[in-house]
Parts: C-alpha cells; sequence; structure tokens
C-alpha cells in the first residue's frame, strides 16, 4: 500500500491507493495502481461502464485519498480495493 498525503481545504488526507492511469478496451478495465497494472472484467464490475462510449469512459475523477473512481457522465463508482480484489 501506498500511502502519501493530499491537503484539502486544511485537512489532511491519507492517500490509500495512486492511481496513475485508466484504460479500456471492450472487455476489460485495466487500471496502474501502485506501480502494478490491474485488470478487471467489464461484465463483472459494472455493466454501466460496459455500455459506456470512450468519451464516457474518458470522464472520469479520482478521488484525493485515491480509494474510489467517479465517472459523472454514467453516474457509476467504484471501489480501488474492490477492483484488486476481483483483478484477473
Amino acid at each position: 500500500m501506498t500511502l502519501g498525503i493530499n491537503i484539502l481545504k486544511n485537512k489532511i488526507m491519507i492517500a490509500i491507493h495512486k492511481i496513475q492511469g485508466i484504460t479500456f478496451d471492450q472487455n476489460f478495465i485495466y487500471l496502474q495502481i501502485d506501480g502494478k497494472e490491474v485488470k478487471a472484467p467489464l461484465d463483472t464490475i459494472s455493466k454501466k461502464l460496459k455500455k459506456a462510449d470512450d468519451f464516457q469512459r474518458g470522464l472520469y475523477q479520482i478521488s484525493p485519498s485515491g480509494y474510489g473512481i467517479h465517472w459523472t457522465l454514467i453516474d457509476e463508482d467504484l471501489s480501488v480495493d474492490a477492483l484488486l480484489n476481483i483483478s484477473v
């Protein structure tokens, strides 16, 4: 686990994960997390991401702690810990 510190409005938040990148193909999401590549099947983790187009998939926000990822256009949230547990 990589620990870092993010400062938000004078509050300290411990960064649980460092997400360096997110990419997709038709069936999988690929993430660079804490220096490792993680691959997870879209059928298992998110029907919304499976159906989304490249533009919708490309607009995401990573939480300051690195705990989650949010896709505003399709109203989807994923936990990084969950992705790590189901990766193939």
